[in-house]
């Protein structure tokens, strides 16, 4: 009778057990959240807003009248050519984590590899995770807006004074090779230099603000001294109201 019950328990176990398995196997599957995919495009067109058209009417109505649509029209040159490059190689550098290791410093922890180069390996159906639940590519579009309107930060810093043909060239440089690495540093997970440091930037005081700020500074100190020799006159603004 012994036998008989532990027969009866093993043939029981074999039908439940992968039963249990198909259940848990659904339960880890990801499922995409739309809560946090409706809040991150919605994110997303506020920072892109933020560039245009709103930083480029910001600076629009720091410079002479004749100067407008120059400024203006830098800030959307500058949208189109980071998009372009942030596809081709720019989310790759800034969030492919091949080669890192966590509190190994190496190469990969200041530059990320080529291996998501024109969004390789992403599909309609990739998700993150495992925190939020959304779309990479609405991820890749969100990030996307940040390499936008950092560089155009610093527009303000050279108005008037960098010619268009140079600023795009200066603009495509620093991109890559200031502003893609750093956010790799900040942003790219476990492995990365400043990620391992502790350093937490939720909204962009690192990669963005100081980023963008110091790459003004440094723009504007070396205008001041090419300028220092020509007498000083008064520039008046003008408001994009009228």
């Amino acid at each position: 009778m012994t036998l008989r019950k532990f027969a009866g328990l093993g043939a029981l176990l074999s039908l439940v057990m992968p039963s249990l398995a198909m259940a848990a196997d659904e339960v880890a599957a990801p499922v995409l959240n739309s809560g946090d995919t409706a809040w991150m495009l919605t994110s997303t067109a506020l920072v892109l807003f933020m560039t245009i058209p709103g930083l480029a009417l910001f600076y629009g109505g720091m410079v002479r009248s004749k100067n407008i649509l120059s400024v203006m029209m830098q800030c959307f040159a500058i949208t189109g050519l980071i998009s372009i490059l942030w596809v081709i190689y720019g989310y790759s550098i800034a969030f492919d984590t091949t080669g890192m290791e966590q509190g190994v410093v190496n190469f990969n922890s200041f530059f990320g590899g080529m291996g998501k180069a024109f969004l390789a390996g992403v599909t309609p159906s990739s998700l993150t995770g495992p925190a939020a639940l959304f779309p990479e590519a609405v991820f890749i579009t969100f990030q996307m807006t940040f390499a936008i309107i950092t560089p155009a930060l610093i527009v303000g810093a050279f108005a008037e004074r960098m010619k268009f043909s140079a600023m795009l060239i200066f603009m495509g440089i620093w991109f890559t090779l200031v502003y893609a690495p750093i956010a790799h540093m900040v942003w790219s997970g476990n492995g990365g230099l400043m990620w391992d440091w502790g350093v937490l930037d939720f909204a962009g005081g690192t990669v963005v603000h100081i980023n963008a700020g110091v790459a003004g500074l440094i723009c504007c100190l070396y205008w001041a001294s090419a300028k220092a020799s020509r007498p000083r006159r008064w520039l008046r603004t003008t408001s994009v109201t009228r």
